[in-house]
């Protein structure tokens, strides 16, 4: 699934390309599933309407319309956006052909034709992503808005925030409380395992056995990694790619991420890969020992797979 630079990313090429365009038709191809909306409120409050902004919560894209509603769009793991306007293409997304091919074609759910003649595609190989209709001033009673974190990229959210909210996590490993969208929106497992090595915690660390200090230090790291993602366009390399074939660049800076095997660049240890929260997890072993007090007994070497803190010190005092 995308993170929120890649969705960002998105954010900010639609916005460039489509605010200000009307809205003639709709075109679906997927019944309700990938366009789950009443005809009606299509034909009242989506056809005719202007786009006014394009705006991102966590990872969904929210299309701001003149008649007073909202397009709320989620690609999931595998969709695509592409605008099309004559010879001009642009797209993001799963990386399958047709970013590039003629569309609609097997993977279009649904199009929207603009006054100019222009369109905007949404392709899902997998269905599970869509596009939802509802009055703006509903979007932030939806199940999932009221529920979703701050945004760690607001300029008003501050570390004794963001300190409150993961203590109420503290029984949890760090890398967990992050990854939970209810602490913090769109961070996902590859900029945890950036971050954390940035401030040199280890993500198995429980949250109560952070200071203050070192959590405020997290945010920081955080905040750094996601804006340098976004300026190099995204980091899913697999998933994730622009409609001319273009890769997400982020992962050239990466310092851990898929690197183990290769030194730290911090300290030229050899990078681990353990797993922490149900997830691949990327660390240094010397950079982010897991306590303090136990570091005469970490030798740089991570000799399983741990999935807390205590497993990781119950194999060390063996």
């Amino acid at each position: 699934m995308p993170e929120l630079p890649e969705v960002e990313t998105i954010r900010l090429g639609l916005q460039r390309l489509i605010v200000g365009k009307v809205a003639a038709s709709v075109h679906n191809y997927d019944s309700q599933k990938s366009f789950p909306n009443a005809q009606a409120d299509v034909e009242q409050f989506l056809l005719g309407a202007r786009i006014t902004e394009v705006r991102r919560r966590a990872k969904v894209l929210l299309i701001e319309l003149s008649s007073g509603y909202t397009l709320m769009v989620h690609l999931k793991m595998t969709g695509q956006i592409v605008f099309v306007h004559g010879k001009e293409r642009w797209g993001a997304g799963h990386p399958n052909d047709s970013l590039l091919g003629k569309l609609p074609d097997k993977t279009t759910r649904e199009h929207i034709e603009f006054s100019d003649g222009s369109r905007l595609y949404f392709n899902d190989l997998r269905k599970f992503g869509w596009m939802k209709l509802l009055p703006t001033a509903e979007v932030e009673n939806v199940d999932f808005m009221k529920k979703v974190g701050p945004e760690p990229l607001e300029t008003n959210f501050t570390s004794e925030q963001f300190i409150s909210r993961i203590r109420r996590r503290n029984g949890t490993t760090v890398k967990a409380a992050i990854l939970d969208q209810t602490v913090l929106a769109g961070v996902g497992n590859i900029y945890a395992d950036e971050s954390l090595w940035g401030a040199k915690i280890h993500p198995a660390t429980r949250v109560r056995d952070v200071s203050d200090k070192q959590l405020a230090e997290l945010l920081k790291q955080i905040k750094s990694v996601l804006k340098l993602s976004i300026e190099k366009g995204g980091s899913t390399d697999k998933n994730y790619v622009d409609a001319e074939g273009n890769k997400g660049s982020y992962l050239k800076f990466a310092n851990v991420f898929r690197l183990e095997g290769q030194p730290c660049p911090r300290c030229g240890t050899t990078i681990e890969k353990i797993r922490v929260a149900g997830r691949g997890t990327h660390i240094c072993p010397v950079c982010q020992r897991i306590e303090p007090h136990v570091s005469e007994l970490v030798k740089g070497k991570v000799s399983r797979v741990f999935n807390t803190a205590d497993d990781f010190l119950a194999d060390l005092k063996k």
